[in-house]
């Protein structure tokens, strides 16, 4: 057998390549986002239902396990879900920041630029909004960042019922806006929703966290010592008042990664392991669990001037003018300044900017922790998160289902090379 053919033979038995990880990403956020809007529409019928809706309150005020801290009281099912569940929501975001900066679509500033200036400009714009809005209201000005987040797994799922006529280009374009869009939300969690800070509980949590990078450059890939060491993390920053989810984002960043362009799934990758492995938890049972405890409002007595209130009012608009504003705006800034290159048709670059205004998950998130001591405001943000979520939506829809399939996108193509793998471990 001559060599050739001995190649030949070999590449024939060889596996096939490992799928890129971000076209698994989009269809998992794709099918989930699905599930997500279905677990919405599920608990807005439950908390409006007689004899349900009792039944639905009460199950979410149920106190479940011991007091872990005493700031935060009895632990209930609510708790559990937003405190618990939504800290490995987050340990996902985190990996795929961290997978995109150092091995993706976001590894050059080239790529980068884009995203980056639309997600800022995509959070600015619905916080003008929202405070020219509600801002003078004595209160609500803590509310500015509720509009500003994007829900990606929703604004995935829209995108799919489109099919062809949602471009996979826009698809990745809007993915990589909504990771830079996360790395804000979270920021703004970390900074501006932390309070009552236990100095001595955060130490400890800069302690583990400080083992967990030194294991890391000691060259340590042995993933379920890090995930022991992301639940100690949980722990202490649970009790050390800063919102827990943040120690998902902070341990993902000590997971280590094998640069593999062309095998984004490889073994020899803990964090593109781990990755893989949470994406289904997080897109068929987390998201939506969390959709669903936190969706579920009554309208009992509820007339359509609450939209008319200025929370309500201020998150609505605040996703649906804000954030197309920001996002679209910027991108016609930084395309007509040379600044960088259209990702698309200029109709289909405004539906996405739309359904960017898909804030949900994150919103309703973000409106949990701006009125923690205010009960009676989180029904009217539920309102608004919703309002504003669906007016983007259908918007989105109808835009870019009118766009042209034929437009394509001129915007550098996803990184999913046949490069041989790199077996580097790199920090962000």
């Amino acid at each position: 057998m001559t060599r050739i053919e001995e190649t030949a033979e070999t590449l024939a038995k060889a596996p096939a390549r490992a799928e890129s990880a971000l076209r698994d990403f989009l269809r998992s956020e794709a099918s989930g986002g699905i599930i997500l809007i279905a677990a919405a529409i599920l608990a807005m019928i439950a908390a409006n239902v007689p004899g349900i809706a009792e039944t639905y309150f009460h199950t979410l005020h149920r106190e479940i396990g011991p007091t872990l801290s005493a700031v935060h009281g009895p632990m209930t099912v609510h708790l559990w879900i937003n405190d618990g569940l939504m800290a490995v929501f987050f340990l996902l975001v985190g990996l795929e920041i961290k997978r995109e900066f150092v091995d993706g679509r976001l590894a050059s500033w080239e790529r980068r630029r884009l995203p980056v200036v639309a997600a800022a400009a995509g959070m600015i714009g619905p916080a003008i909004v929202y405070l020219a809005i509600a801002g003078g209201t004595p209160g609500l000005a803590n509310g500015w960042a509720i509009p500003a987040a994007t829900d990606i797994a929703f604004a995935i799922g829209v995108l799919a019922i489109l099919g062809s006529r949602a471009p996979a280009s826009l698809k990745l374009f809007l993915t990589t806006v909504a990771i830079v869009d996360d790395m804000g939300a979270v920021a703004i969690i970390a900074l501006a929703y932390t309070a009552h800070i236990s100095t001595l509980a955060l130490a400890g949590a800069a302690i583990v966290l400080a083992t967990m990078y030194v294991l890391n450059r000691s060259g340590v890939r042995r993933l379920w010592i890090y995930l022991l060491l992301a639940l100690l993390l949980w722990y202490l920053v649970f009790l050390s008042g800063i919102h827990a989810t943040v120690a998902g984002v902070a341990a993902a960043m000590t997971i280590p990664i094998v640069k593999s362009p062309g095998h984004p799934d490889d073994a020899a990758s803990p964090l593109h392991r781990l990755e893989h492995a949470l994406h289904p938890w997080s897109a068929y049972l987390i998201v939506p669990l969390f959709g669903f405890a936190n969706s579920g409002v009554s309208l009992a007595g509820v007339s359509p001037a609450v939209l008319l209130a200025p929370l309500p009012l201020g998150i609505a608009l605040g996703l649906f003018i804000g954030k197309q504003l920001g996002i679209f705006g910027s991108i016609w800034i930084a395309v007509r300044t040379g600044f960088a290159t259209r990702p698309g048709g200029w109709r289909q670059i405004y539906g996405v900017s739309l359904l960017a205004g898909i804030g949900f998950t994150m919103s309703l998130f973000i409106g949990g922790l701006a009125f923690p001591d205010r009960p009676e405001l989180i029904d009217q943000v539920k309102i608004g998160v919703l309002a504003g979520s669906l007016l983007s939506a259908i918007a989105g829809y109808l835009v870019l289902r009118s766009a042209s399939t034929a437009t394509t996108s001129t915007a550098n193509p996803p990184s999913d090379s046949s490069a041989p793998t790199q077996p580097v471990d790199v920090q962000p």
